[in-house]
């Protein structure tokens, strides 16, 4: 098994759907343990996206995959605060084709980190707005870590693939 610094296969629509399927298992998981925080937050996810490097690879098939960022953005709830420091959650991706990360050769797969974030956004925004009004003004260092790569849709499943952010692209159209 190849355990390289970066793989430069290209991501195809199953790996996408791998990706947010493990994202949304972990949402689950965490609001089973957080009853309070799913009832302020269980209906306002926004979108599920691959971010950074990764992110970048879809967009540009030049940068490659040292891991799998994954983020679950929600529209913030003014009744309960989202934990902001929630610790990244770490996911075997399961499937060797990319090899396997360097710093984790227990998997059989790439490290995918599981991020959330909630994020100021109108009820009138779409998903595609409030993630792209957040890359664009965001003044956090998530938001300018994040807006260096790009980022696209994981979920809903009707627009993965969708670009949401070109990273170094964007302002090149």
């Amino acid at each position: 098994m190849e355990n390289s610094e970066r793989s430069y296969d290209l991501l195809e629509a199953r790996d996408l759907a791998r990706l947010a399927d493990l994202a949304l298992a972990d949402q689950k998981e965490f609001f089973r343990r957080h009853p309070d925080i799913a009832a302020a937050y269980a209906d306002r996810l926004l979108c599920i996206a691959l971010c950074q490097g990764a992110g970048l690879h879809y967009i540009d098939h030049r940068n490659g995959i040292k891991d799998f960022d994954v983020w679950s953005f929600y529209r913030r709830s003014p009744e309960c605060t989202f934990p902001d420091r929630r610790p990244r959650i770490v996911r075997d991706f399961g499937d060797p084709r990319f090899g396997q990360s360097p710093d984790r050769p227990d998997f059989v797969g790439r490290r995918v980190d599981i991020f959330v974030k909630a994020i100021d956004a109108a009820k009138t925004m779409t998903y595609s707005e409030a993630v792209r009004h957040y890359m664009a003004v965001g003044r956090t260092r998530t938001s300018r870590l994040l807006r260096q790569k790009g980022v696209v849709a994981l979920y809903p499943a009707d627009c993965r693939g969708t670009i949401l952010w070109r990273g170094p692209y964007e302002d090149a159209g």
